[in-house]
């Protein structure tokens, strides 16, 4: 069973690895590291379900004024002396504009740039841009992730193969606080991407349900999920 310790580690550790942590406290999550095995192991776990993140999206060549942008954004800030602690690979990574130029080349949104963006004004963007991490219940493993493309576009991406029985086949779904049900964006064929048209949906919304369950051959015959949840998540506004 997890602890409140435990749970916050875990939830600190993930806003660490994110980026999404405010100067300070990222300082003082560093600072702890070389005496906190807990939260140690914690960020790297987070580190570990998050990598597979760097192969998703399509390549994005930004403007050399962006780049030095970037590189001004990240400059070195003088840390008070500490004991040595051998930094992960990811630390190592995000200290680096070599890093942030992999970043841009791989479309690595989720967890890096767009999460550094907004606070530094590097750019406006002309929707929210959200994000879905779809996991198994009580699971850790990230299976599928949801990005946002444009205002009318969800782009569903698996990490990973599922395997569905016969005469059953995955559906995805969405619902907003306030919606009377679950709406229905179509199946989804194991291992294999999918693009959804939202453009007759309410706006996205930040923390609004995403699933994917386990239904009959041809979908749910009621319009509402009907079979056990294989993965689920909530959205995320990254900009």
């Amino acid at each position: 069973m997890n602890t409140p310790a435990r749970d916050d580690n875990d939830e600190l550790a993930a806003a660490y690895v994110l980026g999404t942590l405010s100067t300070e406290r990222r300082r003082a999550v560093q600072a702890r590291l070389p005496s906190d095995a807990a939260l140690r192991a914690a960020v790297d776990g987070w580190e570990a379900r998050l990598l597979p993140l760097t192969a998703l999206v399509e390549p994005v060549e930004p403007s050399p004024a962006l780049w030095q942008r970037i590189e001004n954004a990240i400059a070195p800030v003088a840390m008070p002396a500490r004991a040595p602690v051998k930094a992960s690979a990811w630390q190592a990574w995000w200290s680096s504009l070599g890093f942030w130029r992999a970043v841009a080349a791989t479309g690595f949104v989720a967890a890096s740039v767009v999460a550094l963006l907004p606070s530094t004004g590097l750019f406006a963007p002309s929707a929210p841009q959200y994000m879905v991490v779809l996991v198994a219940p009580n699971g850790t493993a990230p299976g599928w992730v949801v990005q946002t493309r444009g205002r009318d576009t969800l782009r569903l991406v698996p990490l990973g193969s599922t395997t569905v029985p016969e005469q059953r086949s995955l559906q995805f779904w969405t619902k907003a606080d306030g919606w009377n049900a679950p709406v229905s964006l179509g199946l989804v064929q194991p291992g294999q991407p999918l693009e959804v048209k939202i453009d007759q949906l309410p706006p996205l919304v930040p923390n609004q349900l995403f699933e994917i369950t386990l239904e009959p051959a041809n979908g749910s015959p009621t319009g509402r999920p009907t079979g056990p949840i294989l993965y689920i998540g909530r959205s995320v506004q990254l900009t």
